[in-house]
């Protein structure tokens, strides 16, 4: 209730800010940047209100007993604000709100532009009033259901706010591109400061598309960085269209008539993000990707307001594409102008495929059964455009901006180069002709990158963002076209050879307090262990795979769980007897302890007998309103193990899980895929060097 009365009241003055800033200058103006602090102040507290609810273990409010519980860390009561898709709203606004505060604070941002930031915040306002995270829940709980056990990882754990805070702050370039049509400002003044929170906007969405991927490559154990998943696409096209504007941001420096792409970009790209966050939350990829929301009503408010975004903006562009400067974009086929452009048309190009393939299950839905499209999509039709984009780059950083003005002509280091790529790919294991090309285009612009940073053509950042793009695509080569696989049963103690590595399995570790088991090998004579999360009952929840990192690469592998031997249920009448391949059980009583919150700690005590003795052993169960758990007794020096699953309602009976011992179960024979991935940290250190290039060129 509290909480849906502060957005409320967030919505209202940030409502009467921009009623204020539409209003005029002056006094009128100030009180607009007044009511933005305190709409701004209102998201704080809503945000901050939330967390508190979380940590307090507040379950009658249903987005905190979906997402968190009692017994989670505090990193991770903290991550459980933007779980689910009610916080993360939430966690957008938020964000969207402070930026806002430095906009009106710093008085960087006219009136009018004021006013259409206040507007999309007040959109984002509703969608969080739509899918109220303080909503109550209908059901009394003691005890929430906690985060997926995937996502308890320190880098999930910071992959969301990183995403949003570049999808707020690709907000700004789009309000100042509106403020210069509103207005119809000549100058070029704009461009700069819009370029600056595009460049924090970029930095912070490649950076958290870069750690989404490492997150799936060390934790999902499928043994890729990138899967094509529609909702993994939605993120990348708005990145890809930020590309396109930082770019063409440069370029109208330099040449005024490119400001109408400018706008284009800027359009385009929010439109893009509000696009994505459709295909996310509105349930249409539930049958499609593994990391959408279910389905609700959320779903056609954020298609208005994109539509409402994307149809204003380019109908404000329509109206005043007449007072926008008129001329060539580029003075000359051989000049850095033309080499940009094209570079960004090839982008725009990659953009619009992956946008196609992602937006396949909706557009097949339109017209009968929806369908998605498989990865070989998007990995045949973006290499031949990546080749293109690479070769484009290069060419760009061996011009200055102007016709003719060309850093060198000499083209034979670039052709050895070139060689010396292709050459290398191939070593690698690399033989199909696109993903040669392709590592050949990537060394080649390394190298013409450097030559134009060496000749002043390019800045330091630009110069070490670019050279971690064409790592990121020479190193996607080596370990993704390079990689060999194979699957193989491997027994406890029998090294194996496998793709050059000997590979031995050691068997099974459990964790003391039973919340995990790890699979230890040892790889080359190096000890790896893939890491499987536990359910309190014992059943595996979340898996990770054992990972040998060296300078030549990584050995990776992903066990599948070995086939259960030696279990069975019974089910157990007081005191009748029944029996497995070697002990007999009887049920003899029950006891019930009241452990507060409404939880029952149910113990029942067990005769078992091998023929000649008998063994009393008591099992239990915490019963919750919610479920139970209950962890397994070992019998007869731990030769077996019993685990109480359930206690009838008369306590007449119970139901009893056999198990084999730890040992045994953790000597069983284990199924593992097991790939090699050559030279994969060169990826990693190529998404840092993009980042650090943005950020050397956000100091500069």
């Amino acid at each position: 209730m509290y909480g849906d009365l502060i957005l409320a009241l967030t919505l209202f003055f940030t409502l009467c800010a921009l009623l204020a800033y539409l209003a005029g200058k002056g006094a009128r103006a100030v009180w607009g940047q007044r009511l933005t602090f305190v709409a701004g102040a209102l998201a704080v507290v809503a945000s901050g209100y939330l967390w508190w609810l979380i940590f307090q273990n507040r379950f009658d409010i249903a987005y905190v007993a979906g997402y968190s519980s009692a017994e989670l860390s505090p990193m991770y009561k903290i991550s459980a604000f933007w779980a689910g898709q009610q916080g993360s709203f939430l966690l957008w606004l938020l964000i969207h709100a402070v930026a806002g505060l430095v906009l009106a604070t710093r008085q960087r941002l006219a009136a009018s532009g004021m006013a259409v930031y206040l507007a999309l915040q007040a959109a984002l306002a509703v969608l969080v009033l739509a899918k109220s995270p303080f909503a109550a829940n209908p059901q009394t709980v003691m005890n929430g259901q906690g985060l997926n056990p995937l996502l308890m990882d320190p880098w999930m754990a910071i992959h969301p706010p990183v995403v949003f805070i570049g999808y707020a702050l690709l907000a700004v370039p789009l309000v100042y591109a509106a403020t210069a049509l509103l207005r119809g400002d000549k100058t070029l003044a704009w461009l700069e400061t819009a370029r600056q929170w595009l460049l924090v906007a970029w930095a912070f969405l490649g950076a958290g598309i870069f750690i989404g991927g490492y997150w799936a490559y060390k934790v999902l154990g499928w043994g890729g960085f990138w899967g094509w998943d529609p909702v993994e696409n939605s993120s990348l096209v708005p990145w890809l269209l930020a590309t396109v504007l930082l770019h063409v941001l440069k370029v109208a420096r330099v040449r005024q008539p490119a400001l109408s792409l400018v706008h284009l970009a800027a359009i385009f790209t929010y439109a893009f993000v509000l696009y994505g966050t459709f295909l996310t939350r509105s349930g249409i990829l539930g049958d499609f990707s593994v990391h959408s929301f279910s389905g609700s009503s959320i779903g056609l408010t954020i298609a208005v307001v994109n539509g409402i975004v994307l149809l204003a903006g380019l109908a404000l562009l329509a109206l005043r594409a007449d007072t926008l400067p008129k001329g060539d974009v580029y003075p000359a086929y051989g000049s850095r102008e033309f080499m940009v452009l094209l570079g960004m048309l090839v982008t725009v190009f990659i953009a619009a495929l992956v946008f196609l393939g992602m937006s396949m299950p909706l557009l097949t839905q339109l017209v009968g059964q929806p369908a998605a499209v498989d990865t070989a999509f998007y990995v045949r039709t973006t290499l031949p455009l990546a080749i293109v984009l690479m070769l484009t780059l290069g060419c760009a950083c061996l011009h200055r901006y102007g016709a003719g003005n060309v850093v060198t002509h000499r083209l034979v280091p670039f052709a050895v180069v070139a060689v010396i790529g292709a050459a290398a790919a191939f070593l690698a294991g690399v033989h199909e002709v696109l993903p040669v090309l392709l590592a050949a285009a990537s060394a080649t612009g390394i190298a013409a990158t450097l030559v134009g940073w060496r000749a002043h053509a390019i800045g330091l950042g630009g110069m070490v963002a670019h050279v971690g793009l064409g790592l990121a695509f020479f190193s996607m080569v080596l370990a993704g076209n390079g990689s060999q696989s194979v699957t193989q049963e491997l027994t406890p103690g029998e090294p194996v050879t496998l793709l050059g590595h000997e590979i031995v399995y050691e068997g099974q570790e459990f964790e003391a307090d039973g919340s995990a088991k790890h699979y230890v090998y040892t790889v080359d004579g190096r000890r790896v262990t893939a890491l499987t999360k536990l359910h309190m009952n014992g059943e595996d929840a979340a898996r990770e795979p054992a990972i040998d990192k060296t300078l030549t690469g990584d050995v990776y592998i992903a066990p599948t769980p070995p086939k259960s031997e030696g279990r069975m249920e019974l089910t157990l009448k007081k005191g009748h007897m029944q029996m497995d391949a070697y002990y007999a059980y009887r049920y003899d009583d029950v006891r019930m302890e009241p452990q507060g919150g409404g939880k029952v700690l149910v113990t029942a005590e067990i005769a078992v007998t091998d023929g000649e003795t008998v063994e009393h052993v008591e099992a239990s169960i915490l019963a919750t309103p919610d479920g139970g758990t209950s962890q397994p007794v070992a019998i007869y020096g731990g030769d077996r193990r019993i685990r109480l699953t359930g206690v009838s309602a008369d306590d007449r009976a119970v139901r009893l899980e056999i198990l084999p011992s730890a040992e045994s179960e953790a000597g069983l024979p284990v199924t593992a895929n097991v790939s090699t991935k050559p030279f994969i940290w060169l990826l990693w250190l190529s998404s840092v060097l993009v980042v650090a290039g943005t950020c050397v060129a956000i100091r500069k």
